[in-house]
């Protein structure tokens, strides 16, 4: 079988194509990288701007048609940090569909983070040790830690290099009140997940990603390794690092880009990559690092291929017949159930808190939870138009456990959670009693507003404080990182929730 993996990340955008001998082994035939840097400005504005929107559609196209040369069974498609931030990342999202015949996967942070370390764990002899591996991006930074067996933590931190890049505002050498206040802000970002790690323990860092590796190459060309382009699993003491950091960061980056590993698409905001590495080295208590070059990319392929071995569906959960046939659906359309949680847990937040105003039953809160569980299921058919694919989904999957209104209404809270609200207008909608009318308008405002919450699918939003008046609800949100875009996005969806408890809803940070 031969298999095409895109990462459409936040600084490049790379392809590798693989064919596939067994579940765990593979042959890479061919690798591709564009550096069409989609997060420049993005983390200022919000919006990938026009020269790198239309780049990254002409990159990925290319891509599509070197996979289809190599007659490539499957193409894996994932997009991380800068389309999840982007306002218009959704527009990214359906170009590609539209020009490329591509539906790429939304991934969080963390989803990134547990795909990488698949593929470190391969690249890597972990000899039986706990390792931590970060991965540092354009607009974010993954830390993971586990062994050979499992992972057991996943973070995605709001630190990647043309993140810091917008936050600077420059790409000239720092002062030394610019680094002092760069090292202060890392630390305090980071300062809450590396203490999570640390916490987990580990006996080794890893470190992926282009950055990392161009930092590790430069360090090992000035101690005269024979073959520093191959760095797998070489190591890198902080000390070297330190030196190179504080050497980066006087440079302009003309000059950045003459020094040994660093290539001139990396030299606007290498030095923040290194003042960033360092700082997390520090916080982490360990003198250096091991090089991988194991990437997102390869950890897709190998989490393809685990998942169509048939080893997950025999591991559902699920404490009842009707969550395990939900989580059984998610699993089949491979559906990320973490993140379905974590909005589940705002969504009953909302709905408990607001119970007195609503009067909901039990039985409401329950399908309100199956919904959140399983609403993106459509996301596997194509990403245009995937909340009707979702109800498609659900109202033909025979779910186990539901009578015949509960599918019907799960279906159309699929259908709801995004776009345009219920209305009369819509031939389906008034197919519904009044009563079920009712449901549905408030469990689907109630889901809106949690989607919208986990916007960068992240899970930063950690709970919501209902604050019931009058003529107003106030929802305030109380998150790990700072939740401008999941307050834009749920504000911009609460108007279903607004019409039906017949208030205003403001939503604002706790």
């Amino acid at each position: 079988m031969k298999l095409a993996a895109i990462d459409i990340g936040t600084n490049s955008i790379h392809m590798v194509i693989v064919e596939a001998r067994s579940r765990e082994q593979f042959d890479i035939l061919m690798q591709e990288k564009e550096m069409v840097k989609l997060g420049e400005g993005v983390f200022a504005s919000n919006i990938i701007n026009d020269r790198a929107f239309k780049a990254g559609i002409e990159t990925i196209k290319r891509y599509v048609q070197l996979a289809d040369q190599f007659g490539v069974d499957h193409i894996i498609t994932s997009a991380t940090s800068a389309t999840r931030e982007a306002k218009n990342g959704r527009d990214f999202l359906d170009a590609i569909i539209a020009e490329a015949g591509l539906s790429p996967q939304l991934i969080s942070g963390k989803e990134e983070a547990r795909l990488i370390f698949l593929a470190v764990r391969k690249a890597i002899d972990l000899k039986g040790q706990r390792a931590m591996v970060l991965d540092i991006g354009g607009g974010s930074t993954e830390a993971v830690t586990g062994d050979n067996h499992k992972v057991d933590y996943c973070k995605s931190m709001k630190l990647g290099v043309l993140r810091l890049l917008d936050y600077v505002g420059h790409q000239n050498p720092l002062n030394e009140d610019e680094l002092t206040r760069l090292k202060e802000h890392v630390r305090k970002t980071a300062q809450k997940v590396m203490q999570g790690a640390l916490e987990r323990g580990f006996d080794r860092i890893i470190g992926t990603s282009g950055t990392i590796r161009s930092l590790g190459e430069a360090c090992l060309t000035k101690q005269g390794n024979p073959s520093p382009e191959s760095v797998n699993a070489e190591w890198v003491s902080l000390e070297a690092l330190e030196k190179l950091a504080k050497k980066l960061c006087t440079l302009n980056p003309e000059d950045r880009a003459k020094v040994n590993g660093i290539s001139s698409n990396r030299a606007d905001a290498v030095h923040l990559g290194a003042v960033l590495l360092v700082e997390l080295m520090q916080l982490s208590g360990l003198n250096g690092i091991t090089l991988s070059d194991a990437s997102l990319r390869e950890g897709m392929i190998l989490d393809y291929l685990y998942r169509h071995d048939g080893v997950f569906e025999s591991g559902i959960g699920g404490k009842h017949v009707k969550e395990k046939s939900c989580l059984l659906l998610a699993s089949r359309y491979e559906v990320d159930v973490e993140e379905k949680f974590h909005v589940a847990r705002l969504a009953l937040q909302i709905f408990d808190q607001l119970k007195d105003i609503h009067g909901a039953e039990t039985e409401d809160r329950q399908l309100l939870y199956h919904s959140c569980i399983i609403y993106e299921v459509g996301l596997f058919v194509k990403f245009q138009d995937y909340h009707k694919h979702s109800r498609y989904l659900i109202w033909n999957s025979q779910l186990r456990g539901f009578n015949n209104e509960e599918v019907l209404l799960l279906g159309h809270l699929a259908r709801y959670h995004r776009k345009g609200g219920p209305k009369k207008k819509q031939k389906k909608f008034r197919k519904l009693i009044k009563s079920q009318q009712k449901r549905l308008r408030l469990l689907s405002g109630v889901l809106r507003v949690a989607v919208g919450l986990d916007k960068t699918k992240n899970q930063w939003v950690q709970h919501v404080y209902c604050v019931p008046e009058t003529k107003k609800i106030t929802i305030k949100v109380f998150a790990e990182e700072t939740p401008d875009l999941e307050i834009w996005e749920a504000q911009r969806f609460s108007d279903v929730l607004s019409k039906s408890l017949k208030r205003n809803i403001e939503i604002v940070a706790g």
